[in-house]
């Protein structure tokens, strides 16, 4: 028996958009329903929820991230997750994310993360805020809008993104921008049929007004197409996007580890801070800090290799050419300055991030809780007092840097060679290394 479909389930029909199909339990609250299965298994028996263009985003765009994967969501290779509803009370439209299976050819699926780069609730505010902009009534055309915008115009006549066009964004990407980078960011953004140039003569107006719109409100899938996992960033990999979601590997939150044993929680801490010194030392010049964090911007894949699973907060530095526009920094503030935020953010001097940031700030709040306890004295007394030296601001660069280098030591002879640790194991027999 088919599902009732609620009024917004229906008009989506009237109007004939494709479903997209949502694993849930149709059975009220007063029936029993079996055990839901693997995450990573396809349900043979399901039940439609209807989604449309609203839901998606898609009447939002061109004021969106793209349309690079909505193919896979219309064929129904993009399935989500059939445990979704059992544990929810809000709304399945106010998520932040969501857990789904993905294909290429409908036989073998894997686990992906469905996600938006700001709130629903965040969303609408936006939205209002552009109308307001423009005088408009609250239901105005957002890309009309946006289109006129001086900034916009300036992006139009571009053949290429230089630092003036993103001068004012809130993004901490482009805090301190470089020709450089803005290349990369344009040589490597995929939501465009011809990735490759550093030109933009092959964007259309509206890949511009996307490019624009995502600088602006969220840079995160941004910066998993220009320092991609396959290259030995430590990023989830970006597979797509639609309207105003995007679609990348799946990682389990950081913090969920924090009752792992001993062996594990000094795996991840050694990851962690390689991860770090990654960021901040690389083959291509480019300084990676993070200007706030919390457990839940990190995450593990089921191989438990340590990714960052919210590159939200990132800021890039560029040590080779440096920033053109340190002077100018407080500038050019419009719209696209003021959709997240308020326009009157005071962002630091490039030149003012010092070398240990990211450690002090993950030696402060993230590692504390996962070390804390695990280890038999004097070990443990060693650890905690390395900590308190990393995340100790006061403490010049080479004092924090020198403490967790020395951490990372003893947490490598924590560590065990076991299949736990697959994205390591066999090497680990063989190899010191890993």
């Amino acid at each position: 028996m088919e599902p009732l479909l609620g009024p917004e389930a229906v008009a989506f029909r009237r109007r004939g958009w494709p479903a997209l199909l949502l694993w849930v339990s149709t059975l009220s609250c007063s029936v029993s329903s079996p055990a839901p299965p693997s995450p990573s298994l396809v349900p043979q028996i399901r039940t439609s929820y209807d989604f449309g263009r609203t839901f998606l985003g898609l009447d939002k765009c061109n004021a969106c991230i793209g349309t690079s994967i909505c193919k896979k969501f219309f064929k129904e290779e993009i399935r989500f997750d059939n445990r979704l509803a059992s544990r929810l009370e809000l709304p399945l439209g106010y998520l932040p994310s969501y857990p789904a299976n993905y294909s290429d050819d409908s036989k073998t699926w894997r686990t992906v993360k469905i996600s938006r780069l700001i709130s629903k609730h965040q969303n609408e505010i936006s939205d209002r805020r552009i109308c307001a902009s423009a005088a408009a009534p609250r239901t105005c055309s957002i890309e009309r809008v946006l289109r006129k915008t001086e900034r916009f115009q300036k992006w139009l006549q571009a053949k290429r993104l230089t630092p003036d066009l993103v001068q004012g964004l809130p993004s901490p990407l482009l805090r301190c921008p470089s020709q450089r980078l803005l290349d990369r960011v344009v040589r490597r953004y995929a939501e465009v049929v011809d990735a490759g140039s550093i030109f933009m003569d092959h964007f259309t107006d509206r890949d511009k007004l996307r490019l624009l719109y995502t600088l602006a409100v969220n840079a995160h899938p941004i910066l998993l197409q220009i320092f991609p996992g396959a290259e030995g960033w430590p990023l989830p990999k970006y597979l797509g996007s639609c309207g105003r979601f995007l679609v990348s590997t799946s990682t389990s939150p950081l913090q969920e580890s924090y009752g792992a044993p001993p062996d594990e929680a000094a795996d991840l801490a050694y990851q962690l801070l390689g991860v770090l010194e990654s960021l901040r030392s690389n083959d291509l010049n480019y300084f990676l800090y993070f200007t706030h964090v919390d457990a839940a911007m990190f995450g593990i894949f089921n191989n438990g290799h340590l990714f960052i699973r919210d590159a939200s907060a990132l800021g890039v530095i560029d040590k080779q050419e440096g920033s053109q526009t340190a002077a100018m920094a407080g500038e050019n503030k419009d719209i696209f300055s003021c959709l997240v935020a308020g326009c009157q953010t005071k962002l630091p001097s490039c030149d003012t991030i010092p070398e240990k940031q990211s450690l002090v700030l993950v030696c402060q709040q993230v590692l504390p809780p996962l070390l804390q306890g695990k280890f038999p004295s004097p070990v443990q007394e060693q650890i905690d007092a390395l900590l308190m030296q990393c995340g100790e601001s006061a403490r010049p660069d080479p004092e924090v840097l020198g403490a967790a280098s020395q951490l990372k030591d003893i947490l490598r002879l924590l560590r065990t060679c076991d299949p736990r640790f697959a994205y390591r194991y066999p090497d680990c027999k063989y190899n010191d290394k890993f």
